[in-house]
């Protein structure tokens, strides 16, 4: 397995839809997949699509910690329900997805092709991911909360979105080096508003 330079926000490659993989089961696609996986976890990374290494396919990885799920829930979800809820490391081959509820939660998101920055971004809550695996069996799940706006964001990678094109608010779009600073101002200002009377 190799480590693969990531492309980085204004590569031409992260700003075009890839092209349908037609067969799976290539032993150059399953390489691919193998080095994506080390390079994912090389950068400390919960998903990578390929067009983030250079390579226009769609195909993407990605692993869903529970615990990392956890600690990236902030609101938003139909009673909190599957925020801690985690993913096994996952190969997609020409994924899609749908949603599951016009709800959406607004949450932090960063990316491995736009380094040093994070935003606030919208996405659906509940959704329906599917695609194949590298046998070119189906594969078809629900996803709730941190792991559905995984799937989402690598799915978007796959059609040359990045995640700042889809923020509502681009005062939100920060250094994540002053994360902290950021949640402690949004804190202290939660803490100073009136609250509704009982």
């Amino acid at each position: 397995m190799a480590i693969l330079k990531i492309a980085r926000m204004g590569h031409p490659v992260l700003g075009r839809p890839a092209a349908a993989v037609e067969d799976p089961r290539d032993p150059a696609l399953r390489q691919l997949a193998d080095d994506m996986i080390a390079t994912m976890r090389d950068a400390e990374g919960t998903g990578l699509a390929a067009p983030q290494v250079h390579q226009s396919k769609r195909l993407l990885v990605f692993f869903v910690d529970a615990g990392r799920a956890r600690a990236h829930a902030h609101g938003g979800g139909p009673d909190d329900e599957g925020k801690g809820e985690g993913a096994p490391l996952t190969v997609l081959v020409n994924p899609d997805y749908e949603a599951l509820s016009e709800e959406k939660d607004e949450s932090w998101e960063a990316c491995l092709s736009i380094p040093g920055l994070a935003g606030r971004v919208p996405r659906y809550w509940h959704i329906r991911y599917w695609g194949t695996d590298l046998e070119g069996n189906a594969i078809e799940r629900e996803a709730t909360g941190f792991h559905a706006r995984v799937v989402q964001h690598e799915c978007d990678h796959l059609d040359g979105v990045l995640f700042p094109q889809r923020m509502t608010d681009m005062s939100t779009l920060i250094f994540t080096s002053e994360m902290d600073r950021y949640a402690e101002g949004e804190a202290r200002a939660a803490a100073s508003r009136p609250r509704a009377a009982s």
